[in-house]
């Protein structure tokens, strides 16, 4: 059996007394131009002002698909039409221990629409947002890879 590394985050902050992982849908939706999109978080949630890929927790019986579904119409106003789970990654935040399910969507119909107040911004290798939240962090390594890009990722 497989390890699944963790990647702790703030490592010196205490940590909240529930530790049990929280699954989390993420729509990681990219263009036809490769250019990605990425929000931020909105005031009252941890890491406000930070940026990130859309998406939310799993409700009791919700697959992925089901989740990131039903959190970009609440959240950016936009049904997928596709969904495909791309990779998964474990943060230990200070608040809360996530798995993040990445899904690539390339395929949503309607207009995005901040339902939450957030910003977004479509962004390409290396992003122009800042600060970026650290479980974004490793899909912009993945693109590099896939993308063949050499440098920076996220700019600081």
């Amino acid at each position: 059996m497989t390890e699944t590394l963790v990647r702790v985050v703030d490592a010196g902050q205490p940590r909240s007394t529930d530790r049990s992982l929280v699954q989390v849908a993420v729509g990681v939706l990219v263009r036809g131009d490769d250019a990605f999109l990425l929000t931020s978080r909105p005031e009252g949630k941890a890491y406000a002002g930070y940026w990130e890929f859309p998406g939310g927790k799993l409700e009791a019986d919700e697959t992925v698909e089901q989740a990131l579904r039903r959190e970009l119409q609440e959240e950016i106003g936009i049904t997928i039409q596709d969904c495909a789970l791309w990779k998964t990654e474990r943060i230990d935040y200070p608040h809360a221990l996530v798995q993040l399910n990445f899904c690539k969507v390339t395929q949503w119909t309607g207009e995005l629409q901040m339902l939450e107040a957030q910003s977004f911004a479509w962004q390409q290798l290396p992003v122009s947002v800042t600060p970026v939240l650290p479980g974004t962090v490793p899909v912009l390594q993945w693109f590099a890879q896939e993308r063949g890009f050499v440098g920076a990722t996220h700019s600081d």
